[in-house]
């Protein structure tokens, strides 16, 4: 696996907190969101590089492995495990380690090739004559969510080689979005720990509601003569229709902001982003003889 650096992906330096990853993760994911940028064909590349990235260094538990081994942080498990079996069974000293600035691994032969035992499995008995238990396999898979799932909190089952498993998937997860369901992987071998299952999450684009990291933004039909002399029109929205007031003289394409009224916000509680609503005027057709002499007589004394 060749190495990908999620610093320079995301623009920021390996001291940054994790508030300033925060920050640049939601300036780059708006700037390079693919409906943003329809004619540009590496926008969806870049933004789901921007997604693993942040999936990575947004979480200061794999941000710390991902430091220490580079594209190998998934199997940091192992491989720490395989060091404390060495020093509890006698093994050589614990003098390798992966540079994830290098690339490379450090420690002699025999170091190098228990490593790779501890993933895949033993070729032979060990010294202390004990067999080892290593972690099971990660999985990966997928699971697709319409929009108007994804903004609740809900139970799921899944089946993952065969497996099922249930799991509540938090409000709020993006497009893209990746967690990790520890000890949902394959079974460990020889009694070592399970491995873990990494979820991805697909939401395809919904009919009616367009997302912009927390925020929704909705077309809603006005009629002409609401526009012109002002009312009351009735939108959806995630959580039901409101009624809304519209001012005398609205204008095709005027925006209203209700604030949260958007996209949950992604295990916080209680927490939303805004529903923008942009009115889009309808011109009345089939008009009966009188309306037409009603709009001939505006049009003459206007």
């Amino acid at each position: 696996m060749a190495y990908i650096d999620y610093y320079k992906i995301l623009g920021v330096d390996k001291s940054a907190s994790q508030e300033d990853i925060r920050k640049a993760f939601k300036k780059l994911a708006r700037k390079h969101h693919p409906d943003l940028n329809p004619n540009d064909p590496d926008a969806k590349r870049r933004f789901q590089e921007i997604n693993e990235a942040n999936e990575v260094l947004g979480d200061p538990e794999k941000r710390k492995k991902y430091d220490q081994y580079g594209e190998h942080w998934q199997h940091a498990d192992q491989f720490e495990a395989q060091q404390q079996y060495r020093q509890q069974y006698g093994g050589a000293g614990g003098g390798a380690y992966w540079s994830s600035s290098g690339g490379s691994f450090s420690g002699d032969e025999g170091e190098f090739s228990d490593f790779f035992e501890s993933l895949f499995g033993s070729r032979g008995g060990h010294r202390s004559g004990r067999s080892a238990g290593f972690r099971g396999q990660d999985f990966n898979a997928e699971l697709q969510l319409s929009l108007r799932d994804a903004a609740q909190t809900h139970k799921q089952v899944l089946t993952v080689n065969g497996k099922k498993i249930r799991i509540t998937i938090p409000a709020g997860v993006e497009n893209g979005q990746t967690i990790k369901l520890g000890g949902q992987g394959a079974p460990g071998i020889n009694g070592g720990p399970a491995g873990d299952l990494y979820l991805t999450f697909v939401i395809p684009d919904d009919p009616v509601f367009k997302r912009l990291g927390n925020d929704l933004y909705v077309d809603a039909p006005l009629p002409l003569y609401t526009a012109v002399l002002g009312g009351e029109q009735v939108i959806d929205t995630l959580s039901g229709k409101v009624k809304l007031k519209v001012k005398p003289e609205t204008q095709n394409g005027t925006k209203v902001r209700l604030k949260g009224k958007g996209f949950p916000v992604y295990k916080q509680e209680g927490q939303s982003g805004d529903l923008i609503v942009t009115w889009r005027v309808e011109i009345p057709t089939h008009l009966t003889e009188k309306q037409q002499e009603l709009f001939r007589e505006l049009q003459r004394i206007s």
